[in-house]
């Protein structure tokens, strides 16, 4: 069952597994504040990582979310967000 908050490392594993991880690029790093495209992500790869992010957490993110959220930092703050949210009510 998922947690009440997405972390750094479930959002590297998702990562990994929506997209796989560009070569040179180290996800074990600091890299809260890279640009996911810094990061070899494109837009379809992160499409597909937020879906990976609703079905684990059973949440709706909006259409924007993932493409307004350009870092991991970001997007941890956008979701986290909603988890509290949906958990508070």
């Amino acid at each position: 069952m998922a947690g009440m908050e997405l972390t750094i490392d479930d959002l590297k594993r998702i990562l990994r597994e929506a997209a796989g991880e560009e070569e040179g690029i180290d996800l074990d790093g600091d890299i809260l504040d890279l640009t996911f495209e810094d990061l070899g992500y494109d837009s379809l790869a992160l499409l597909e990582t937020g879906s990976r992010i609703e079905r684990e957490h059973g949440i709706e993110l909006e259409d924007t979310t993932i493409t307004v959220a350009e870092t991991p930092r970001a997007l941890l703050a956008v979701v986290n967000e909603q988890l509290a949210a949906e958990h508070a009510a």
